[in-house]
């Protein structure tokens, strides 16, 4: 298997050295990164570190990853067993970088919230909430943030979530109902436009599990956990979303906005752990209406940007295509090459299929 990217060197993000990305962008403001996309390299554009930064210096402020990355990969044909056995599989490194003292958010993707194959299924959060509770004691909560005007508990009824409070003793939260704060995106016309941000997902204390579905996308070709997080952060509060500010238009030239929106918000959220939820995939016209892919997986790791360059490579696409993880794998943001990624259970040569992709990224991604 050939490498994804070979990306010169451009500060090491190891699990012994990995920066805390959300305390980057207060070394050197927020908005100051600059990216070329179109295959340029990533380089950095400030001439010098805010003082008293320990994550930056000057003229050097990126190198890609070189400690190799695990994602488990379990399949099988029962969705919860599948996404327990996917964490049992790194639980040594997934126990260690919680803690005792963070605050667990656990994030499902209810992009919409009356149509469960676009969405985080209950059972995967079941195999999740399986893992945790017998080694951690501390707050989990379950917390979405829909586009949907109907609003996140909809979500939860209609896909059964509501008795997940009395079953484990979490809570169900609606994060648009949340605290937020200003952040800049690039916006209509190429602007930098302030979007307001869910507080939780800025927070330090607050662990980020990102419990994904497996879908492809209208934008920019596959949905998955990093994408779950990132678009799940700015608010929706129901009169306003702002998700949409990240957006640019459907014209693929300028598409390339959304790539950079997410990796410019990743700087400061990003999700501490990567879940997947591959059981009943997306195919087709997702991330909403695509049709049904059986293809009963679940991937679970600490270096979410590995684990969805992996997937994308099982769904038959080529992640070195997506603009917004090499992006993410040059500036050191997790493990990008795939010969570095080790693969821990069900072996990749049984996990491999041929997604269709979304009618409007035929030409850009797949011609």
């Amino acid at each position: 298997m050939g490498k994804m990217i070979t990306g010169k060197e451009v500060v090491m993000a190891g699990d012994r050295n990995r920066l805390n990305r959300r305390d980057i962008l207060k070394g050197f403001g927020i908005g100051a990164l600059g990216l070329a996309f179109g295959g340029k390299s990533f380089g950095p554009v400030i001439a010098e570190a805010a003082p008293g930064s320990p994550h930056v210096r000057k003229d050097q402020l990126f190198r890609t990853e070189t400690q190799p990355a695990k994602v488990s990969l379990v399949k099988g044909n029962e969705r919860r067993q599948i996404t327990y056995q996917a964490l049992k599989n790194i639980e040594n490194e997934v126990l260690g970088s919680i803690g005792g003292k963070k605050k667990i958010l656990i994030k499902p993707n209810f992009v919409v919230t009356s149509h469960q194959l676009a969405a985080t299924h209950v059972d995967a959060i079941r195999g999740i909430l399986d893992f945790l509770k017998p080694n951690y004691k501390g707050e989990i909560i379950v917390g979405e943030s829909t586009t949907s005007k109907e609003g996140t508990f909809d979500g939860y009824k209609n896909y059964g979530y509501l008795p997940l409070e009395k079953e484990y003793k979490v809570k169900l939260v609606d994060l648009n109902r949340q605290s937020w704060q200003y952040r800049y995106v690039f916006g209509k016309g190429h602007r930098p436009t302030p979007i307001r941000i869910i507080s939780t997902f800025l927070d330090p204390d607050v662990y980020i599990i990102s419990a994904a579905k497996m879908k492809t996308h209208d934008r920019v070709l596959t949905t998955l956990s990093l994408k779950n997080v990132l678009l799940g952060a700015p608010l929706n509060d129901y009169k306003k979303n702002d998700k949409w500010l990240t957006h640019s238009a459907y014209n693929f030239s300028r598409e390339a906005v959304l790539h950079y929106n997410m990796f410019h918000l990743a700087q400061e959220i990003y999700p501490d752990l990567g879940v997947i939820d591959g059981f009943e995939a997306m195919e087709g016209n997702g991330p909403t209406s695509g049709t049904p892919v059986d293809a009963r997986i679940t991937l679970a790791s600490r270096d979410p940007l590995a684990m969805d360059i992996l997937a994308t490579k099982i769904m038959g696409f080529d992640p070195g295509k997506i603009m917004y993880l090499t992006a993410m794998a040059e500036a050191g943001m997790g493990q990008g090459d795939l010969d570095k990624i080790k693969v821990l259970g069900t072996p990749l040569q049984q996990c491999q299929y041929h997604f269709k992709a979304h009618e409007r990224m035929v030409e850009p991604y797949i011609g």
